[in-house]
C-alpha cells in the first residue's frame, strides 16, 4: 500500500483538502473542515499544488502542471480527459461532451463521471454546465461553481455571457 500524504489549502470559498502518494496528486476536493491530521514531510509537489492554487484564486494561472494519479473506469478517464482540454474562462455541456466522445446517448453516464472527478479545479469539471446554460451537478456545490466562473471570466477568462466551448 502507498503512502498517502493529507495537507490543506485554504481558499477564497473554503478549505481544499489536497491528498497524495508518493507518485502524484490523488485528490483536490472542497471540505467543510479540516477533518484529518496534515502530515509531516509533504512532497514537494503537495507544496507546488499549494503555490498553483494560490496563483489560480489570484488569477495569475490558467492551467495546473503537476504529476496527478486519475483513477477510475475507462470511460470515466476519457471523460476527464475531455474536461481537461477545456480553456480556462470557457464553458461546455454535457451534451457537448457526448458528442465529443461519441456517445451522444450518454450525458447522463458524462454526468457521473464528471461528479466522480476527484481533482477539482485541475481536471475542471465547473466549466460544464447544462443544455440551458443552467448551473447544474456541482461535487463542491453549485455556489462554488457560480463563483468559480465569475473567477474566471473577471480574470480574463473571456465570457460574460454564456461561450460555449
Amino acid at each position: 500500500m502507498d503512502t498517502s500524504f493529507i495537507s490543506y489549502y485554504s481558499s477564497p470559498i473554503g478549505w481544499i483538502e489536497i491528498t497524495a502518494t508518493h507518485e502524484g496528486i490523488s485528490s483536490v476536493l472542497f471540505v467543510e473542515n479540516q477533518t484529518k491530521a496534515v502530515s509531516e514531510h509533504l512532497p514537494k509537489f503537495i507544496l507546488d499544488c499549494q503555490i498553483q492554487l494560490e496563483e489560480y484564486f489570484k488569477g495569475r494561472r490558467l492551467t495546473f502542471d503537476l504529476p496527478l494519479i486519475v483513477k477510475g473506469t475507462e470511460f470515466q478517464v476519457q471523460v476527464w480527459e475531455e474536461l481537461a482540454k477545456i480553456p480556462y474562462g470557457k464553458l461546455t455541456t454535457y451534451k457537448a461532451l457526448a458528442y465529443k466522445l461519441k456517445t451522444p446517448a450518454a450525458i447522463r453516464a458524462i454526468g457521473n463521471a464528471n461528479s466522480r472527478n476527484r481533482l477539482c479545479l485541475i481536471i475542471p469539471c465547473h466549466r460544464v454546465v447544462g443544455s440551458d446554460a443552467n448551473m447544474v451537478g456541482y461535487a463542491g456545490g453549485i455556489w462554488r461553481k457560480e463563483w468559480l466562473i465569475e473567477h474566471e471570466a473577471s480574470n480574463g477568462g473571456g465570457y460574460q455571457q454564456l461561450k460555449l466551448f
